[in-house]
């Protein structure tokens, strides 16, 4: 167990490190006002517009860095910061969360998927690492095959979130690709702009990045604990 204590916490470090460096990049390019002095809620009905999509919203919503499109009641949520302010970090999010609604539009294929693997992913989540925790001790506790077993499964289902970790990158850096794309190409912002909205998407999808890698080391550690018990 303190091996795992000190994958978490390495785990945990290198998480804080890229959200704090997320963090400070938003905070510089917020100080970047766009030429055209558009509001991220601007900038977003725009691009919906520019893409033939009238049937989704953009709204404002509580907090900060909660900005994501529901495709349950086509919304784009923007962050109270964003969907009012006029600068290259907000241009930035509004566009990325719009490139998820076309994402969404076009039935993009990886979007697709991770819509479908939700549910699944929100009990598997749940389940697993008490799976997982359960069969070692019985294992540990009776010496019998089942409890071998009850981990297995909770492996399978936490291999099935470390999945879902992995197709989220696609699906991310496809809506930022999408969002950097229409801002060059509509003209929507200078090229000082646009190099402060580029960066900041590449930080945000570091985050994503994390996550994954992070999953993964979890789901090998366990791995290893499930498979070595049987020595």
């Amino acid at each position: 167990m303190i091996g795992y204590y000190i994958l978490l916490g390495a785990i945990a470090l290198v998480s804080w490190l890229v959200s704090s460096k997320l963090k400070s990049k938003f905070d510089e390019y917020s100080k970047i006002h766009l030429r055209n002095g558009m509001s991220g809620a601007e900038i977003a009905s725009q691009m919906l517009q520019d893409h033939g999509i009238y049937d989704v919203k953009v709204i404002s919503t509580p907090g900060q860095l909660t900005d994501h499109y529901n495709p349950m009641d086509k919304t784009v949520n923007l962050s109270e910061a964003v969907y009012n302010q006029r600068n290259a970090a907000a241009a930035a999010v509004a566009a990325h969360e719009v490139g998820h609604a076309v994402q969404h539009a076009t039935a993009y294929d990886m979007l697709m998927l991770r819509s479908r693997l939700v549910p699944i992913v929100n009990v598997s989540s749940m389940l697993s690492q008490w799976l997982i925790f359960g069969g070692l001790i019985l294992g540990a506790a009776a010496g019998l095959g089942f409890g071998f077993y009850v981990a297995v499964i909770g492996l399978i289902l936490m291999a099935i979130a470390t999945a879902f970790s992995f197709i989220t990158l696609p699906v991310e850096y496809d809506a930022s690709n999408r969002a950097l794309a229409w801002l060059k190409n509509k003209n929507m912002v200078s090229q000082q702009e646009f190099a402060g909205a580029e960066d900041a998407l590449k930080w945000a999808a570091r985050t994503y990045v994390v996550a994954a890698i992070g999953a993964l080391a979890s789901l090998l550690y366990w791995a290893m604990q499930v498979f070595g018990s049987r020595d």
